[in-house]
């Protein structure tokens, strides 16, 4: 009996903790603040979701560099974003808020540029979340028209059709997160089992029935550049160098470590969030690239046929693999648990979206009209449809491109790690200041070099997936990535000169003055009394400056 009364207890204490440290930000708890660590972890696992970022990339993989690329550009890849990763948690520890990347570029940025700092990154953050659930999803459209075909040989999958299904899939998505959001942590747990024991199931069972297996030789070096479009065209790999195929074929591994911001996202509804908030996100990234290479893995030394895998009539080679190692009725139940796996990771791909479009709004960067939770279900409804909504848009291109899937794929990838480079970046050179704020999760003198290797990587990343993956380029084959992200960067610069600069504050002044400085803003004074201390003795004048 004593027991069960101590746990309550102590869980009420852990929530007032949580509480104020975010009254310290200048916010009241409006969200249901329920989720644990397993919780946080489960929803940044069930973003990356290695499952769905390989099942829907894996044909452009085999295109842009083939196995070669992708099992040895998956190591590289992982353990560059679990550098990241790394370095983003460490931050989330000290700023444990649903703004996430823009909160933080707040905090972290000295105070004449801190309004700027929290506008650009908030709308960079935005462009990827967008680009992350519609790519998602989108992706799961193209999967259920895929088995649509395979039923119904009939079935011919239009652009339209596509689109038709994947309007259906954001609206499943948008009505569980609107009325849902009780069962959220218990589809999570789903997701979580599904994506761990289920697709791990799945690779063993594939290499375990496999009637051949491909030699190391061909998965570690089997190079294949088919980015020549029309047949007789020269692939890029020709007409520039082998190693832009490379560098190009990362994608499929970029994209899928993507997402795992989520957990900074969900930190307002997270217990004890300065420490399970950064185990959330390192812990996610490490389990994913582990459980990801493992899945990869299985499904290259699985290939029965390069060739007839490569240009299936399915339209989907991981479908293809599953129909030569299982026969045709056992790949369809397989592929009906991945889409399972699919639609979960785009259900809280669309959480985390409108958890953040949230926070932004509740500080001005859009509309306040979605600073908005709706009392009964406890959700920011207006924020989930808008995440809806502009999903839907950026897939239109889709209907008259080629490569639409891809290029979003790659400005959810821009997108995102922009918005995590630019709060590392500010970190790494107003290093003080941010040392005055760090949580539990602390790198100590690891932390700069972190975060230097951290920022390189992103900016690396940021030039490649740029860059056109097919020849020649045409309007049909154009990577409009550079298109989208150049509209965010160069509209959200000019609404910044030409009106924002004039009302948008960012997070409270006062709030982010007391972080640097290391002070309880809900101490009475405490603000007034640092800055009388800095201006008689100087000691801090860095961290205000």
């Amino acid at each position: 009996m004593a027991e069960s009364q101590i746990e309550p207890a102590a869980s009420t204490a852990m929530n007032a903790q949580d509480e104020n440290r975010l009254a310290q930000f200048g916010y009241k708890q409006e969200l249901k603040r329920d989720w644990g660590l397993a919780h946080n972890f489960g929803v940044s696992f069930s973003i990356i979701s290695v499952i769905t970022g390989l099942t829907t990339l894996f044909s452009y993989g085999l295109v842009t560099g083939g196995p070669a690329v992708m099992s040895i550009g998956w190591i590289v890849v992982s353990f560059f974003t679990l550098i990241v990763a790394t370095s983003m948690a460490e931050i989330v520890s000290a700023i444990p808020t649903s703004g996430g990347p823009y909160f933080w570029a707040a905090m972290m940025a000295p105070p004449s540029l801190s309004p700027f700092a929290a506008w650009i990154t908030g709308w960079f953050n935005l462009l990827g979340q967008v680009a992350v659930t519609t790519g998602i999803s989108f992706g799961l459209a193209n999967l259920i028209a895929t088995i649509a075909t395979v039923q119904n040989p009939t079935y011919v999958p239009t652009p339209s059709k596509t689109i038709g299904i994947y309007a259906a899939v954001l609206v499943s998505h948008g009505l569980v997160n609107t009325f849902g959001v009780r069962v959220l942590k218990y589809l999570n747990n789903v997701s979580i089992v599904l994506h761990s024991a289920g697709v791990t199931a799945i690779a063993i069972a594939i290499l375990a029935k496999a009637p051949t297996h491909q030699p190391a030789s061909f998965v570690f070096g089997r190079l294949n550049d088919g980015t020549g479009v029309d047949g007789e065209s020269q692939g890029w790999g020709e007409r520039a160098s082998p190693a832009y195929i490379v560098v190009c074929g990362s994608l499929l591994a970029q994209y899928t470590l993507t997402g795992f911001d989520a957990s900074a996202h969900l930190s307002e509804e997270t217990r004890n969030a300065s420490w399970s908030a950064p185990i959330g996100v390192v812990s996610s990234v490490g389990f994913s690239a582990v459980f990801g290479l493992l899945v990869l893995l299985s499904f290259l030394f699985s290939i029965q046929d390069f060739d007839r895998t490569l240009n299936t009539a399915y339209g989907q080679p991981v479908l293809q693999i599953l129909v030569d190692v299982f026969g045709r009725d056992g790949a369809l139940a397989l592929f009906s648990i991945i889409i399972i796996c699919v639609w979960h990771c785009g259900l809280f791909s669309m959480t985390s979206n409108s958890r953040m479009m949230f926070a932004f709004a509740r500080d001005g960067g859009i509309h306040t009209f979605f600073h908005s939770v709706d009392e009964k279900f406890r959700s920011p409804v207006r924020a989930v449809w808008l995440a809806a909504t502009l999903s839907f848009i950026l897939a239109l291109p889709s209907l008259g491109s080629e490569v639409a899937f891809a290029a979003a794929t790659s400005i959810a990838t821009i997108g995102l790690y922009i918005s995590y480079g630019i709060p590392i970046l500010l970190g790494l050179i107003w290093h003080k200041q941010f040392v005055a704020m760090k949580g539990p999760f602390d790198l100590k003198g690891m932390s700069r070099i972190v975060a230097f290797v951290a920022t390189c990587w992103i900016l690396a990343i940021t030039a490649i997936f740029v860059l056109p993956t097919a020849n020649p380029v045409t309007s049909q084959t154009l990577n409009y990535t550079v298109v989208a992200v150049g509209i965010i960067a160069i509209g959200a610069t000019l609404a910044w000169v030409l009106s924002a600069r004039k009302w948008f504050t960012g997070p409270a002044a006062e709030v982010a003055e007391a972080m640097r400085m290391g002070v309880d803003l809900t101490e009475p004074g405490g603000l007034e009394a640092k800055q009388g201390e800095v201006k008689t003795t100087g000691v801090g004048k860095e961290a205000s400056e």
